[in-house]
């Protein structure tokens, strides 16, 4: 059995991308329940040099909807990172997955194969095939970005476990 690029990416990405919906649910609901403010929860991070909940959560959103534009050549809808709220970032997050919910298998046929470069400042640049690209950097790097706002959810005491991050919990 054979698998496609379509298979192995956008319903990955939006189980994802919903699992980190549920998340964010749950600490709106922890922020409510406890009197915390949401701005303290949004704005803390692991580390000093790491990237708060909400830019985790911004570029969760932006790798994948980035992924499926280099894969699919469909523009992704532009997304400043202006969210402040929980309710931010879940629309945030929902438009994400609407986006990649428009990119069916046709749209990405043949991506295993297309050049996919990516700049990291003007003295580097990185060509993959577009299957290396998914597989190697694309889903690592979005998974990274969910589990560290899993993370930092969960160092701040909102209920949450490795069931919720999976996307099973109810």
């Amino acid at each position: 059995m054979s698998l496609s690029m379509h298979q192995v990416s956008i319903p990955v990405f939006v189980r994802g991308l919903q699992a980190l919906s549920g998340l964010l649910e749950k600490g709106a609901a922890h922020a409510a329940q406890t009197g915390v403010a949401e701005a303290d929860l949004i704005n803390a991070q692991l580390a000093p040099d790491m990237l708060n909940l909400a830019g985790q959560v911004q570029r969760a959103s932006d790798t994948s909807k980035l992924s499926g534009q280099r894969l699919s050549g469909v523009a992704s809808p532009p997304m400043p990172d202006t969210e402040t709220t929980f309710g931010d970032l879940i629309k945030r997050v929902a438009d994400t997955v609407a986006y990649l919910e428009t990119l069916d298998e046709a749209a990405l046929e043949g991506s295993e194969t297309k050049t996919v470069e990516l700049n990291f400042g003007p003295e580097r640049k990185i060509s993959f095939p577009g299957d290396v690209y998914l597989l190697t950097f694309a889903l690592p790097n979005f998974f990274f970005h969910v589990a560290t706002a899993h993370d930092i959810l969960r160092s701040q005491g909102v209920k949450i476990g490795k069931m919720d991050y999976l996307g099973a919990a109810g």
